[in-house]
């Protein structure tokens, strides 16, 4: 029994001897070199300039909320997503959708109008001012921005259905209950 502990021990010696032989391998020692470093150019933004999210999850969780109706937990995420990346304008546009959704239009029209001064007046924003509009009532706002956006993007099927909406939504206060 005590040679039997006595060669396992000494193949569990082996065994780390050769670990460490392979991790020793692993390491890296730069050079000695007598050269200068580089120089580095103003233009180039340094470590301590960069502020680093390990992930979008906050920006992921407000679209998963959005799409569930829970408009206000996606309204949280979405704010957490823009004040972590304020040049992210799909976050901007997410906020401005959740506050559209939560009646908050005031809201919706500050993080519209700071989507579209980071990237422009895109397709996606055209088409979601458009349906904010239609959402406060203002229908001739809501086609004017919902044409924009067809104009740009005739075979979109999102333009298309918030423009049915939009003209459901003009047959719908044309009728009036005396008329029957």
């Amino acid at each position: 029994m005590g040679r039997v502990l006595a060669g396992s021990r000494a193949i569990c010696g082996y065994a780390c001897l050769a670990c460490a032989i392979a991790l020793a391998g692993c390491i890296t020692i730069p050079p000695h070199t007598d050269a200068a470093l580089p120089i580095t150019t103003p233009t180039v933004q340094g470590d301590a300039d960069v502020k680093y999210y390990p992930s979008d999850e906050p920006l992921r969780l407000g679209i998963e909320h959005f799409n569930r109706g829970h408009f206000g937990i996606a309204e949280r995420y979405f704010r957490d997503a823009v004040e972590k990346a304020p040049r992210d304008a799909s976050a901007w546009i997410g906020l401005a959708a959740s506050y559209d959704r939560l009646g908050r239009f005031d809201l919706a029209d500050r993080a519209y109008h700071q989507a579209i001064s980071l990237v422009g007046e895109t397709t996606p924003i055209l088409n979601n001012l458009g349906y904010s509009y239609m959402l406060r009532g203002d229908l001739i706002k809501a086609r004017k921005y919902l044409l924009k956006a067809f104009a740009r993007e005739p075979r979109n099927p999102m333009i298309i259905n918030n423009l049915k909406l939009l003209n459901d939504s003009y047959r719908f206060i044309a009728r009036s209950p005396d008329a029957n």
